[in-house]
């Protein structure tokens, strides 16, 4: 199993109170990826989101993967997602960005693409839409033609229901051979399924707890088996994303969680992500969850709801992850997490954990691509 860190722009309520809140998070985070690289993690995605008050402020997340594609050195680097609805982003303009940011990275990117997971957000660039569903055609009549901008010497062009092109030369071509691998951020469990039949990893941002791993993951490699990718290869590859808190002592990162403000993030995500399937218990906005106590993130720890503890814990709980099936374990760390404390867990996870579970030290995603 790889390991990697997602990273989205969280804001939260410090927002409210602090003017330069939103500049800390987006620095910060950028620090966040750079130790991540130097620790052994393998990869870091950053999502692209718009409108998302406190929640997300990533929207231009092409420009932070440019500066990341230079302050790095070995992590790959991945959009989680770029939004290739023609009405958010231009396909053209998308595999130009991809083709781009793979020469900058000298072949390091990850291309992750999606619909979008919430009506506020993607309805602003529909208007007159009012139904999630009609991003889904979309998307399907365009992500077969990424693989053909990239390796067709003239693109042929394309005449579809949303967009068209004639043709045309797209330029840069990616570097070295085929293209990134590509991936499908999967929102709801038959997302896996469908992203399989067409060859592409899934980053799995619906995946709440370990248990709920093992099926879906068995509805993705059965249907991988007989993929008919719509890219030069098959990436068969699942990311799951879990919270991540590692401390030198149980205690200690049991008090990290509990003034992290993770209640107010948790809340926040199915406020904004409405197409997500509502687990029991996360109550609708603006009703937000209570703040979390000792008691309470003992309890997701139990649950295998939360990573945290010290480094013997979270080599434990990880290797749950593993046993499960998933083949890429990324973290999401909030802003609420003190920022030292989140470099704390970077460097104890790459220093106790990854050592003990990544043994390969070529990227999954990098052998695929050779291969093809």
């Amino acid at each position: 199993m790889e390991f990697g860190l997602f990273v989205q722009g969280y804001v939260g309520k410090r927002a409210r109170t602090d003017p330069l809140a939103e500049h800390k998070a987006l620095m910060e985070e950028t620090e966040y990826v750079i130790a991540a690289d130097k620790a052994g993690f393998k990869y870091a995605w950053a999502s692209e989101h718009h409108f998302l008050e406190e929640y997300s402020h990533l929207s231009a997340n092409d420009v932070f993967l440019g500066y990341l594609a230079h302050a790095t050195e070995r992590i790959h680097l991945g959009s989680g997602i770029f939004n290739p609805l023609a009405q958010v982003n231009h396909p053209v303009k998308v595999a130009e960005k991809v083709a781009m940011l793979d020469h900058l990275s000298e072949g390091r990117f990850e291309f992750g693409s999606g619909r979008g997971a919430g009506s506020h957000e993607i309805l602003g660039f529909l208007p007159g839409i009012t139904d999630m569903n009609h991003t889904k055609e979309i998307w399907e009549e365009t992500i077969a033609e990424f693989p053909k901008m990239w390796l067709q010497d003239e693109y042929e062009g394309f005449r579809g229901k949303h967009w068209s092109l004639p043709p045309r030369k797209v330029f840069p071509k990616p570097y070295g051979a085929a293209h990134p691998a590509m991936w499908y951020a999967a929102g709801s469990p038959p997302s896996y399924a469908m992203a399989a039949r067409k060859g592409l990893g899934v980053l799995g941002f619906s995946v709440q707890k370990v248990s709920d791993m093992e099926w879906v993951l068995e509805q993705y490699k059965t249907a991988i088996r007989d993929a008919e990718p719509v890219g030069a290869f098959v990436n068969d590859n699942v990311m799951v994303t879990s919270t991540a808190i590692c401390a030198e002592t149980h205690e200690e990162a049991v008090r990290i969680a509990v003034g992290g403000g993770l209640n107010y993030l948790q809340s926040l995500v199915f406020r904004y992500h409405d197409t997500f399937p509502r687990p029991e218990g996360i109550p609708e906005w603006p009703e937000v969850l209570p703040e979390y106590t000792e008691d309470i993130v003992e309890m997701l720890i139990a649950e295998e709801l939360m990573i945290c503890g010290d480094p013997d814990e979270v080599l434990r709980q990880c290797k749950r992850w593993e046993q499960a099936g998933a083949d890429q374990l990324s973290f999401g760390l909030p802003i609420g997490i003190p920022y030292e404390d989140t470099l704390t867990t970077i460097r104890l996870i790459g220093e106790h954990v990854i050592p003990k579970i990544d043994t390969d030290p070529v990227h999954r995603t990098t052998r695929f691509r050779r291969a093809s």
